[in-house]
């Protein structure tokens, strides 16, 4: 069935374990004998079927992988592993061919997959991070942390996959099972020790991460998002809150910022390290894991760290009270697997950029101007703290281009309309990646959001179809003091309308723009 690669990546010499089909399934009721075959690899997608492989034929919202099966034939698979209707077509066009079969495949083709390469997640210290926000910050900054202190890494995210430092093409924040259990088994074949991986709601929801054995997890919020795949927040919590189970680990690190957090810290089963940075005048939370001599250094921060493992100095390039989390949950995660707490916390410290993450763009008139992914309400909130803590010690004006994505959760529009209007002092709201929806109909339900904020609190606020219009009017009204924050689209470079990708980066676009200004 046509889907998601990793770019290809597979282990190159044998796995030393047995491969047999029998033996990969073992533990597992099937509905039919399972067939005795030797299995090399194992996809999802028909066109990446290599001799040997185990082919999974899923069934989809449009169609059933079965209906690929030629291709996978073809190609050398030595069975399919399928549900009955999928058998049923299999059989009808190949009688032959070996079949795997189970009411619901996709709920063991994550531990399927891990047995096929070896059980790699075994064979490594690997750090989930999970959460509404800051899984890629948190997971980059881990894995600074981590090669600091002297492990071979990997790096498991939307950004970026790299293994050591090699690049893989990222397709989505946490890969599908048999795609993310081939690449950790490269990451073992090549000597990795360590790796820092997101983990996404979808992915526990869907089993992308079964079979996946986790070292520690890691927990940084819950925010307003996905609530057009989740049925409402509670059933967002709850897919969430599964990894924290010793389905997955056996120890968690858990942020009490918010209720979620807190709720999680007290609910879960296995041992937890809470953490915490409360804001400036706030009481201070009773933490496993907090920081102390907060002071912002240019547009990061320095402080100290303590915890159950020992004191250290810290820091973090990034701005925002929020990066101080990410950069307290990406030590302490990294020393819960073995590395030394003041090793990790230099390697933290030293971290540049994250891409798309508050990324600067360079401006040779002095103007501030950041790029975010921020693309939910507390994240587009939390981005504006920043922007006007910024905007304060600069003297100027906080000026920021939002948007909202097509085909996803509709309730969060207004919210980001609402939030945007309230903390900055010029908005301009604008398209982020309409998808299949009507760009003017998106705006149009962000402006209701502005619409609540008194007209005497309300930011001046404009509606610019078109993204770079957006981008070029906001630095043209902007003045040498102010502040610019794009949110919504951080690293992407490219923006989706009615199935089509087309050219834009946020970042690439505002240095054009800046640099014909000067």
């Amino acid at each position: 069935m046509p889907g998601s690669s990793n770019g290809g990546e597979r282990p190159l010499r044998p796995i030393p374990v047995s491969r047999s089909l029998p033996a990969i399934a073992g533990g597992y009721d099937w509905l039919d004998e399972i067939p005795d075959v030797t299995v090399c690899g194992i996809t999802l997608d028909s066109r990446s079927v290599l001799p040997g492989d185990l082919y999974c034929a899923l069934p989809g919202a449009n169609t059933h992988g079965a209906r690929f099966a030629a291709e996978a034939v073809s190609r050398g698979c030595v069975a399919i592993l399928t549900d009955p209707v999928g058998r049923d077509l299999i059989l009808a066009e190949f009688p032959t061919c070996p079949v795997l079969v189970c009411d619901d495949p996709r709920s063991r083709l994550g531990y399927v997959s891990s047995a096929v390469y070896g059980h790699p997640s075994r064979s490594l210290r690997i750090i989930g991070i999970t959460g509404t926000d800051g899984k890629t910050t948190t997971a980059m900054l881990a894995e600074a942390g981590l090669r600091e202190a002297g492990f071979a890494t990997g790096l498991i995210g939307t950004i970026a996959t790299r293994i050591g430092d090699d690049h893989l093409k990222a397709v989505r924040t946490t890969p599908e099972a048999p795609d993310l259990h081939a690449t950790l088994a490269v990451m073992v074949e090549r000597g990795v020790q360590a790796v820092a991986m997101e983990v996404s709601s979808h992915a526990i929801a869907l089993g992308r991460v079964s079979g996946v054995r986790f070292d520690v997890a890691v927990f940084t919020n819950l925010g307003h998002d996905h609530l057009d795949f989740h049925i409402d927040q509670e059933e967002y919590f709850a897919v969430k809150a599964r990894l924290f189970s010793d389905e997955f680990t056996d120890r968690a690190i858990i942020c009490i910022d918010d209720e979620w957090g807190e709720r999680l810290a007290e609910s879960v089963a296995i041992p937890v390290e809470s953490y915490s940075v409360a804001p400036a005048g706030s009481p201070r939370k009773s933490a496993d894991w907090v920081v102390a001599d907060l002071a912002i250094v240019d547009v990061g921060w320095q402080f100290q760290i303590s915890g159950p493992r020992g004191v250290s100095v810290a820091g973090c390039r990034l701005p925002g009270l929020f990066n101080v989390r990410n950069a307290l949950a990406a030590v302490a995660a990294s020393s819960a697997i073995g590395a030394d707490l003041q090793l990790a916390s230099r390697g933290v410290a030293e971290c540049m950029a994250v891409p798309g993450r508050m990324e600067p763009v360079e401006a040779a008139s002095g103007l501030a101007v950041l790029v975010d992914y921020a693309h939910t309400p507390d994240a587009v909130a939390r981005a504006l703290g920043v922007g006007q803590e910024l905007a304060s010690h600069r003297g100027g004006r906080l000026l920021v281009v939002v948007g909202c994505g097509g085909n996803r959760d509709r309730g969060k529009r207004p919210l980001m309309g609402e939030v945007a209007a309230r903390l900055a002092d010029v908005v301009v709201i604008t398209d982020d990646n309409p998808r299949a929806e009507d760009p003017a109909q998106i705006r149009r339900e962000m402006m209701t959001g502005v619409a609540r904020v008194p007209a005497e609190l309300r930011a001046e606020v404009r509606e610019i179809a078109g993204r770079e219009d957006a981008l070029r009017e906001v630095v043209r009204m902007a003045s040498r003091d102010d502040v610019i924050l794009a949110l919504g689209k951080g690293h992407e470079t490219t923006q989706e309308i009615n199935g089509e990708f087309h050219p834009l980066d946020d970042r690439l676009v505002l240095a054009r723009v800046l640099a014909e200004s000067t």
